[in-house]
């Protein structure tokens, strides 16, 4: 009894002595002309907002008291907003290599040039990303690379494999059957699609990526077309919400979308053929949609030079204005939206590009930022990320000018903070 009693008090002073030792967590206090409330829409003129550790302790105004001994970080001149969010990426993804350009290169190729893509976004400013859709598990390794502060990039938000019906969008699609390529994950019924669930869950999913209809860079389909049925999509989706799990449809045709949305998916990806119905089952569900209207840009600028095949750029060319003029409608509509881009079909780091194009179609600054930051956030389901206020992780970006009057100044990101951190002070 007594040598128990002994080995418990030894233990015991042992974790006082390893707590002691801990580092106190450094305080920073944050300076700026202004502060844009995400919420309101509104400024808050010269703020100042503590940080300790990686959170957001309180946010004032300059001259309020500050704790002894804090760092200072003055931003002269220079408007503070939260870390942008960016739902739709593929960080193992390289728009250069296009076609069947990237057989030249094994499987790690892939997950070794994450590693800087993960770099640019972080400093354009993106200090959250979904990562919808990875092979190999690639986007785990990466978050958790990043979790142990061994790379630098966003909090990644890890989908693993895309979930496909049998020759659809997310399966291997390109080759003869005599190289038997396919999807690992494809689901043809409502049993299998819960099972897979289970399984990526298993290996490091924290949402859901499932291919409701055809797609543009996809062979043998057309966007439009259907290839989830919404008893699949059900199973799916129920299992998912039973693991606390969100799950994204990529949907670009009218049905898929509305058989999804009725299914409980939670964001629609893409959206691009979206009608009447579709927009107000989105509204009436509210189902979240993550429209990439900047992209056919860059794709069909580069693409070919890329390796794109033709008949994909075929189908980018006969979406885009589609797509562009439905994100106009479903946003008049009152849907809400989030910024998604599908970084990846076009270069790592220009994110914010979409800014601009999304302004040009119906929405304020203020409101594309919203759907980059509180929309975000809401569709995330992660009260951690997204606004600047107490309790949040400390994820800040500082931008000279005024972005709710020119938004394209995102595109240019001098100053960057990530959970308490400077990353990134190119003043």
């Amino acid at each position: 009894m007594r040598r128990h009693l002994l080995a418990t008090a030894l233990a015991s002073l042992a974790a006082l002595a390893a707590h002691a030792q801990q580092p106190t967590p450094t305080t920073t206090v944050i300076s700026a002309d202004r502060l844009l409330d995400v919420r309101s829409g509104r400024y808050i003129d010269h703020p100042q907002v503590v940080v300790q550790g990686e959170r957001i302790v309180s946010v004032g105004h300059a001259g309020d008291a500050s704790p002894a001994g804090a760092r200072h970080v003055d931003l002269p001149g220079m408007t503070l907003l939260p870390g942008l969010i960016d739902m739709h990426v593929h960080l193992d993804s390289d728009p250069t290599y296009g076609g069947y350009n990237n057989l030249q290169f094994g499987d790690r190729f892939w997950s070794v040039i994450q590693v800087p893509n993960a770099q640019k976004t972080l400093m354009a400013g993106f200090t959250t990303v979904r990562n919808v859709g990875s092979d190999n598990w690639d986007d785990v390794g990466l978050r958790q690379a990043i979790e142990e502060h061994k790379i630098l990039g966003p909090r990644v938000v890890t989908a693993t494999y895309a979930i496909g019906a049998t020759g659809g969008h997310c399966d291997s699609t390109f080759f003869p059957p005599s190289m038997d390529q396919k999807g690992p994950y494809n689901v043809d019924s409502p049993e299998e699609g819960r099972k897979v669930v289970r399984t990526l869950k298993k290996y490091g999913a924290q949402l859901i990526k499932i291919c409701a209809t055809g797609g543009v860079f996809s062979h043998g389909d057309e966007p439009g077309a259907q290839q989830l049925t919404y008893d699949e999509m059900k199973a799916i989706a129920d299992e998912a919400h039973m693991a606390s799990l969100k799950v994204a449809a990529h949907a670009h045709g009218a049905p898929g979308i509305k058989d999804a949305i009725r299914a409980g998916i939670d964001t629609i990806e893409h959206a691009s053929l979206i009608d009447d119905e579709g927009i107000r089952l989105a509204k009436q569900h509210g189902t979240w949609l993550s429209m990439d209207i900047y992209n056919t840009d860059y794709t069909q600028a580069e693409g070919k030079k890329n390796g794109v095949l033709e008949d994909n750029l075929r189908k980018d060319r006969d979406i885009s204005q589609v797509q562009r003029d439905n994100f106009r409608k479903a946003f008049k509509a009152g849907v809400g939206m989030i910024f998604g881009t599908d970084a990846g079909v076009y270069p790592h780091g220009d994110n914010a590009r979409q800014f601009a194009v999304m302004v040009k179609y119906g929405m304020t600054p203020v409101q594309a930022i919203q759907a980059a930051t509180i929309n975000a956030s809401k569709a995330l389901g992660n009260d951690k990320v997204g606004v600047v206020e107490a309790g949040r992780f400390a994820d800040l970006i500082a931008v000279p000018g005024d972005p709710t009057q020119d938004v394209r100044v995102l595109e240019n990101v001098p100053f960057v903070m990530k959970g308490g951190d400077v990353v990134k002070d190119a003043r």
